[in-house]
């Protein structure tokens, strides 16, 4: 899915997604990363089944006040175990659909929002 936005410079955004890959900025990922308006982080996990408390630790140490967690095609769950160190840190977890994720992350983030998207592709 192509997203058509007014461009900010020097913001991170979402300029497409598809199943197995997104476009930051028209540069094309297809590892699980974390995106923040500053920073791209890839090879942030392998995977929603072996997503670990430790791989949201990471999120923490980032400082935003959202993290939208993009599943893949379809919404999941993790385990509230899992989230602990996010919801110690206050932070709020939206796990949504990878498209979701991408599309709320740019208005968030064109807001000045502390915003980070954790992406999964499987």
């Amino acid at each position: 899915m192509k997203l058509n936005l007014n461009h900010s410079p020097g913001i991170n955004l979402f300029t497409s997604n598809e199943e197995r890959f997104v476009t930051i900025n028209h540069i094309r990922y297809d590892t699980a990363l974390i995106v923040t308006p500053e920073r791209i982080i890839p090879g942030w996990a392998t995977g929603f089944d072996a997503l670990t408390a430790d791989d949201f630790v990471a999120l923490v140490t980032l400082g935003p006040k959202i993290v939208l967690l993009g599943t893949g095609r379809r919404q999941r769950f993790p385990a509230p175990a899992l989230l602990r160190p996010l919801i110690e840190a206050g932070v709020s977890v939206e796990p949504m659909d990878l498209p979701a994720a991408c599309r709320t992350y740019n208005i968030l983030a064109l807001e000045n929002r502390p915003v980070a998207a954790a992406l999964l592709f499987k």
